[in-house]
């Protein structure tokens, strides 16, 4: 069988892959991607953030609705019609999908429906998927494709807990979560990481009773430790029933829902959602083929994601580098342009900003208040409450506040991090700082529209020297 040749092939076309493959095309590399579905986008666009976001934004419309009577309206009865809910969800996602295939056509991109697997270092064979996660490798390659470069780009799935194993139906991913036919009654949530909270602020807001389960001591790990406690007392005042230092041990099937066993304890619910990350998706794509290691299961590459296997890239989930799709888009890019001969740098993986989109939002970028003390920073902090911001008032959304980490000695801001409304939008000024080594003293002069939430981001710069004006 002879193979197609290419300059470069990508295999997996979620938010690295089909992004990489854009940029390779605009280069005018001859590229192929391959992906295992018949559609492009992705985890991301199919099962995570964009469905995600599409179920909490009709989730903050629903509320919206169930409040208005503070706004002085009334609307009537409010109903949830799950099935449009769903169907509207379906729809945003299938819109985006087609987007996508559009761009890959306008830039020349083939696209291959099939499992790849690698060959050998220039050559990547193309099976038959005979259904989600098996493919037919002992019936061989329907297709081979040589190239002088290939991407890995493969991704995650969410992981499973050894002793409580999905079943699909009770005990379930954030894949199984987002194609309920019915809207639970009670769901308990183990993880509290970024898919954890976010699914409990979906849930509890459509009126589920959620119980959110984290065997740390505290949600949102990775945050700020102000954050992450500001997150714990607006759950509680929501009606989010918050086990931290609570270790999932046990949960079976039973009629009617799922018994979970918590600690000594034992809880009674519709679903049990298991959130506690997600895992490569190495097996199978041909590794032991190349010079290529893992540490994990994630593959190791250096700084501009090469393995140790010349001209092969692995980017996205499958490295150990933070699980997010605007990570993913810029390793792609960055890979891409390198094979391109184009001078690049590597991703800036410290200025990442991170976002929740939970209810009160969460984002950050750069370090926390205890990161920066222990790597020896003089640290000085400020923060700005939203129950003083006109805007936050106006809107009805006054949890949370604006913190910045910043370097006493040269005045250089090291991390902000916001938990309150819009905060996910919000965070972007604050990574444009970070990556232009921006300082305190000039975030106080950057003028600030007026009512704004991020005239929020503006007197926590000057509560940095104690002298914020509204607070």
């Amino acid at each position: 069988m002879s193979a197609d040749r290419f300059d470069i092939v990508i295999v997996g076309s979620g938010p690295g892959g089909y992004v990489a493959a854009i940029r390779a095309g605009q280069l005018g590399l001859k590229t192929a991607l391959i992906e295992k579905d018949p559609f492009q986008g992705g985890t991301c666009l199919h099962r995570g953030c964009i469905p995600t976001k599409a179920l909490l934004e009709n989730a903050s419309r629903y509320r919206d609705l169930l409040e208005a009577s503070e706004f002085g309206l009334s609307v009537g009865e409010v109903e949830i019609d799950w099935a449009r809910i769903q169907a509207r969800k379906d729809g945003v996602v299938r819109q985006l999908s087609r987007g996508v295939a559009g761009l890959l056509k306008k830039q020349n991109v083939e696209v291959v429906t099939g499992w790849a697997r690698v060959m050998n270092p220039g050559t990547v064979g193309i099976y038959e998927k005979t259904e989600y996660g098996r493919i037919g490798l002992d019936r061989g390659p329907v297709r081979t494709i040589s190239a002088d470069h290939i991407v890995l780009a493969t991704g995650s799935v969410p992981r499973e807990i050894g002793s409580v194993p999905f079943d699909g139906r009770r005990i379930i991913s954030s894949d199984h979560v987002l194609e309920l036919e019915t809207l639970p009654e009670s769901m308990v949530i183990v993880g509290a990481g970024a898919v954890g909270v976010e699914f409990a602020s979906i849930f509890h807001r459509f009126g589920t009773r959620v119980t959110l389960v984290e065997a740390l001591p505290r949600l949102l790990p990775i945050e700020d430790h102000d954050v992450s406690a500001e997150l714990a007392r607006s759950f509680g005042r929501q009606g989010i029933e918050v086990r931290t230092d609570t270790p999932l041990t046990g949960a079976k099937p039973v009629d009617g829902g799922v018994e979970v066993t918590l600690g000594s304890e034992l809880l009674t619910a519709n679903l049990v959602l298991i959130a506690i990350g997600r895992a490569p998706v190495t097996e199978g794509v041909g590794l032991e083929n190349l010079r290529v290691e893992t540490n994990d299961g994630y593959i190791v590459v250096d700084e501009y994601c090469e393995t140790g296997e010349p001209g092969v890239y692995a980017i996205g989930d499958v490295n150990p580098t933070p699980w997010l799709a605007h990570v993913a888009s810029m390793e792609g890019v960055m890979v891409v342009e390198r094979i391109a001969g184009h001078d690049v740098q590597p991703v800036p993986y410290a200025e990442t900003p991170n976002c929740t989109y939970c209810e009160p939002e969460v984002a950050s970028v750069g370090l926390t208040e205890n990161d920066a003390g222990d790597q020896g920073f003089d640290v000085r902090t400020g923060s700005f409450p939203f129950l003083a911001s006109g805007r936050a008032q106006i809107a009805g959304h006054t949890d949370g506040f604006v913190k910045i980490v910043a370097d006493a000695r040269y005045d250089e801001v090291l991390g902000i991090h916001i938990i309150g409304h819009k905060a996910t939008e919000l965070i972007a000024e604050a990574s444009a700082i970070l990556r232009l080594e921006g300082t305190v003293a000039e975030l106080i002069h950057t003028i600030h529209a007026h009512p704004t939430l991020s005239e929020s981001v503006h007197e926590a710069a000057h509560a940095v020297y104690g002298e914020a004006i509204h607070y």
